[in-house]
């Protein structure tokens, strides 16, 4: 019992139909024939030893019927004892003539005696302890509980069954309509199989019931004259059968005359005195059956009802009721049960991959079970009959085998029992029961743990498919999750990170992503991440240290030894460093090596990262120390790494066309604009769209012949690529022309001309260029074209607004164009304003800012200066809508600025 477990009240007897004095009831109901008692130390090792006792005990008495009840029993209480009070615990068997009464005392002064009025309250069943009163309510036939101020007494009753003298087991009487058919003569064929599975003993009724006589048959397999039902819910063949250490079951034999005769077996493994092992097989008619078939177990007896009336499940008895509704709860009951059962030290359960030919260790007791759990081990590793997990299995000496059973390698266990579990013909798992000394266990413990085993296994593989189905369902909610969100960047720095932060806890507890520029390229160590922060930078001083894995293109994932390997040595070096320092120069160097160490010092797995068939990188996944990978787990990483190297890739390729795109784009933008005496210039330039830098519309601003400056702004009809194509045509061919000495007019009919000579990819252009020649009075003289494009407004002193242009005809649409230029002078204080539609245009539902608009934003910039100008311009246009701008805008203001005055 755990320590803060409540006990029934101090001397209380259950159930509740005999003496309240134990003591009482025990001189009253029988007398005590022989005793035996033994004290055991509070270690853990007492449990395994208490339960060799009772059980030597027992058998000695001659009690063999009532055995493993009572070890299943004291194990839960010596174990309550010695593990979880902490204290030596007392064994006393007391044998009568009609059962067994056994006593488990500890010494716990420190355990309050409970009041009288205390109700009884379980432990939890799944719990690893506080399960002892509830098993013995559920096997024993009395039980209680007595406290004293220095000791607890917990004890049980176990009556044997009442049977006739000198029987195993006893039907009940019937009638004689009632008795079973049988021939005249019931003829039992008596068959023995050496190792071969040959016939080497052949009886006279075997001769009459299948009609070929001894000679005949001797020395040929019996599987040659076995018809095997192949039907669902067959686990086993012929062949098997035979190499069962006990098996019953109906099959058919082909008679002489070619009819098949079925029949009912029983076979029966022995050896004779030089070891050699072969079957003896008991076979009747299948319809005398009743002459071989073991008695069904009837109805639980009284002994085996529980508290409340209801009879006990042989399964929930030994599982425990109610049984875990959860796998890892229901295979670590399983193994403790089976322990207990055979009296064993150790105890594992495996679990079968779906393709039947690895096991994953999924529980264990009494073994190292972080190192064990989830490690792999073949179904097949030899073609011997002990060499395969699908057939019951007994070594008596590992040592004599080294190497047998994988698993127990360096454990110290010497003798196992092992026994598939099997579902519909299935190998689904393996549970093995293990102990310290050698010959231990015989095909009779075979028996008793293959029968467990199959009592348990749908039960383990039904569990196991809600688990597998609850893992599936969780993998496609995780990869739908990954997949929005490696598709929601196209940035490669935080494609790494989420990568990493998606695999880390989930899938392992640290990651590493290696990635490849191109095919002559190393991998390089691009991204590190662990679950814990303050060991990343370890970590990846420790992978910079090691050379990469292999840019291997073959799917799925790969152990990679180099990092556990590199842990170790760095782990090593570290302690003889220590040893060799002075104590007070130690200091966190070590804790953190080996920290580090231990953190990657489990498995190690790489999953190539493959994206239009090259190997782009290597996603690394880590586990701390003697930990292992699931298998489903690692098929999840599998999917992961497909979509993360695509998204991946798909970043590279984005990044690199986003370079080149900027690239060229900056090419189409002017070079810094000259500083024009006595003129104040701003220019403010919005490209549409994400990532663009160069749309439809553009600006410029550039010296001519003469002291001029050439300026424009335009708008190219449409906006992307195929408008900067454009912007770029018209940018390069103003300046050419304006330089060679062109008026306003000329430049724009030639530029004209050259947008025509595009012809399909011309687009019409609108454009206003001028002319800006600085004057000596202070002021500025300009002559300008508007060729389609909104009018410039100038704005003067006094605050008034008025076009400083005339509209004429855009480009790119008509031949021959007449156009010509108009003369405006900016006086001290005028401000000229030119935009592209975008600002003119911009629009808040049916509303639009519109020329009108403009102009009233501009006749409040009285006094500004160019820049200020512009800013609240565009602030102005900004705040007209909601919505982000779905055209290019840009602004050209310049300013003569007024004289200073003293």
């Amino acid at each position: 019992m755990l320590p803060g477990e409540q006990p029934p009240a101090s001397g209380a007897e259950h159930p509740d139909h005999g003496s309240l004095d134990p003591a009482d009831n025990r001189t009253r109901s029988s007398v005590i024939t022989a005793r035996a008692a033994h004290t055991f130390e509070p270690v853990g090792r007492s449990v395994a030893a208490a339960r060799a006792f009772v059980r030597d005990t027992l058998q000695g008495w001659g009690f063999g019927d009532v055995v493993d009840d009572a070890v299943v029993l004291t194990s839960e209480l010596v174990t309550n004892a010695v593990v979880h009070a902490g204290t030596a615990a007392e064994v006393v068997c007391l044998r009568s003539g009609d059962g067994v009464r056994i006593e488990v005392s500890d010494r716990y002064p420190e355990r309050e005696i409970p009041l009288q009025s205390s109700g009884v309250a379980m432990g939890s069943p799944d719990r690893e302890g506080g399960r002892g009163l509830q098993l013995c309510a559920a096997l024993a036939t009395r039980w209680g509980v007595e406290y004293s101020p220095a000791h607890k007494h917990v004890w049980f009753r176990l009556d044997l069954p009442e049977r006739q003298v000198g029987t195993r087991t006893a039907g009940p009487s019937v009638s004689t309509e009632l008795l079973p058919l049988a021939d005249e003569r019931v003829r039992v064929a008596v068959i023995q199989i050496d190792s071969e599975g040959a016939v080497s003993a052949w009886n006279d009724d075997a001769q009459e019931l299948f009609g070929y006589p001894a000679k005949q048959i001797i020395g040929k397999p019996l599987t040659d004259y076995a018809a095997w039902p192949h039907t669902p819910g067959t686990s086993t063949g012929i062949a098997e059968a035979l190499r069962l250490s006990r098996w019953e079951g109906s099959y058919g034999i082909r008679a002489a005359d070619g009819r098949v005769v079925p029949v009912y077996a029983s076979h029966l493994r022995v050896r004779d005195p030089q070891g050699e092992p072969s079957t003896v097989c008991l076979l009747v008619r299948d319809d005398e059956r009743a002459v071989l078939a073991t008695p069904q177990r009837g109805a639980a007896p009284e002994s085996a009802h529980r508290a409340d009336g209801q009879s006990t499940d042989p399964f929930e008895t030994f599982i425990g009721s109610p049984a875990p509704d959860d796998l890892d709860g229901l295979l670590q009951r399983t193994v403790e049960r089976s322990r207990d059962m055979l009296d064993g030290d150790a105890a594992f359960l495996l679990l079968a991959t779906d393709d039947e030919t690895e096991l994953e260790v999924r529980a264990t007791t009494g073994l190292p079970s972080a190192r064990q759990r989830f490690a792999r081990v073949p179904v097949d590793t030899g073609s011997g009959r002990y060499g395969t997990a699908r057939m019951p299995a007994v070594h008596e000496d590992l040592s004599a085998v080294p190497g047998a059973v994988p698993l127990l390698n360096g454990t110290g266990m010497r003798s196992v029992v092992t026994v598939p579990l099997k579902v519909e013909g299935r190998l689904t798992g393996s549970l093995g029961v293990a102990a310290e000394g050698a010959g231990r266990y015989s095909n009779e413990e075979a028996l008793r743990l293959q029968f467990a085993a199959d009592r348990i296994a749908l039960a383990v593989e039904s569990a196991r498919l809600g688990e597998l189905e609850r893992l599936r369902r969780g993998s496609l909610s995780f990869l739908v999750e990954a997949s929005d969100l490696l598709a929601g960047t196209l940035d490669r720095d935080q494609t790494l990170a989420l990568m990493a932060q998606m695999t880390v806890r989930t899938l392992a507890t640290w990651c590493a992503v290696y990635t490849i520029a191109d095919t002559a390229s190393e991998p390089y160590l691009s991204y590190v991440l662990h679950e814990d922060e303050e060991r990343i930078d370890g970590l990846k001083a420790l992978l910079g240290r090691i050379d990469p894995p292999e840019p291997v293109p073959t799917p799925g994932a790969r152990i990679w030894p180099a990092p556990a390997r590199a842990a170790h040595e760095a782990a090593l070096e570290a302690s003889v460093r220590s040893l060799d320092d002075e104590p007070h120069h130690l200091g966190s160097g070590i804790g953190s090596t080996l920290t580090t160490a231990a953190s990657v010092g489990g498995e190690t797995v790489v999953l190539p990262l493959v994206a239009r068939n090259r190997v782009i990188g290597m996603l690394v996944l880590g586990k701390p120390s003697e930990d292992h990978f699931r298998q489903e787990n690692l098929e999840l990483a599998e999917d992961l790494s497909r979509r993360a190297a695509l998204a991946l890739d798909n970043s590279r390729l984005y990044s690199e066309r986003m370079a080149i795109s900027q690239s060229l784009q900056r090419s189409l933008l002017p070079p810094d604009m000259p500083e024009v005496p006595g003129v104040e210039v701003e220019v403010i330039y919005r490209a549409a769209g994400e990532g663009n830098e160069v749309g439809g519309d553009f600006y410029d601003l550039f010296t001519i012949p003469d002291g001029a400056y050439g300026f424009a702004i335009g708008d190219v009809c449409g906006t992307g690529p195929e408008a900067a194509a454009v912007t770029g045509l018209a940018r390069h061919a103003l300046r050419l022309l304006a330089r060679e000495g062109y008026s306003g007019p000329a430049v724009l009919e030639r530029l004209n001309n050259a947008i025509l000579d595009e012809g399909e990819r011309s687009r019409f252009l609108t454009l206003l260029y001028g002319e800006l020649r600085p004057q000596e009075d202070g002021s500025a003289l300009l002559k300008v074209v508007c060729a389609g494009h909104p009018l410039p407004l100038r704005l003067r002193q006094d605050g008034s607004v008025e076009a400083a242009a005339e509209p004429q005809p855009l480009l790119g649409v008509m031949d021959d164009l007449e156009l010509y230029e108009q003369t405006v002078r900016l006086e001290p204080g005028d401000v000229l304003l030119c935009v592209t539609d975008g600002i003119t245009e911009r629009r808040e539902g049916s509303r639009m800012l519109g020329d009108d608009g403009l102009a009233e934003v501009l006749k409040g910039c009285t006094g500004l200066t160019a820049g200020a100008v512009a800013a609240r311009v565009m602030r102005a246009v900004e705040r007209f809508a909601a919505d982000s701008p779905s055209d290019d805008m840009a602004i050209l203001t310049m300013r003569v600025p007024e004289p200073q005055r003293n």
